[in-house]
């Protein structure tokens, strides 16, 4: 079995067929086989499990097995315990509830890295960081959530998926677990 852990950079495709000139995992995984467990956006970063075995890959994928994804989430606008507590009840979106997730206000992490291109700044609309556990993967969910409670998101990084983390993984690194 084969297991990859790939910090994925902004603005890559989360498969590996080509679509025109887009960047795609294949630029940055040169092993043959492998399949992410779980899809990050095009304009998402981090985490992003690779895998040969199709049941590993259903059970990182599949929200039965409840295995917890953090993410860190930039957000336009101060980060209130009520867009907090509302974020760990549930958020109801266009296609049903949400599953309640962990959610706490957090400065920005230390190991964040420069995004190529930078997210947008605006000197009079303040911003902030929400560290986020979920054990669903619903398509855009975390953004969703946040804007459900009116925080947009502007940047949106995945850190960490079940026991594995983007620890000392640079956007574009991989290494074999």
């Amino acid at each position: 079995m084969t297991l990859i852990l790939l910090n994925k950079p902004y603005d890559v495709l989360c498969q590996f067929s080509r679509e025109g000139d887009r960047a795609v995992l294949a630029d940055f995984v040169p092993v043959k086989g492998v399949y992410p467990a779980g899809r990050l956006d095009r304009d998402s970063e981090g985490l992003v499990v690779l895998t040969d075995d199709g049941k590993l890959q259903a059970r990182i994928s599949d929200p039965r097995h409840k295995l917890e994804k953090t993410y860190f989430a930039q957000v336009e606008g101060v980060v209130s315990e009520a867009a907090l507590e509302r974020l760990r009840a549930g958020v109801e979106l266009n296609d049903g509830p949400t599953l309640p997730a962990k959610a706490r206000g957090v400065a920005a992490p230390a190991w964040l890295w420069p995004r190529t291109p930078p997210i947008r700044v605006r000197k009079s609309v303040p911003d902030g960081w929400i560290e986020l556990g979920l054990r669903e993967g619903r398509n855009r969910q975390v953004r969703r959530m946040c804007a459900a409670v009116g925080l947009p998101c502007l940047r949106l990084i995945r850190w960490r998926v079940g026991d594995w983390t983007l620890e000392g993984l640079a956007p574009g690194e991989w290494r074999q677990v």
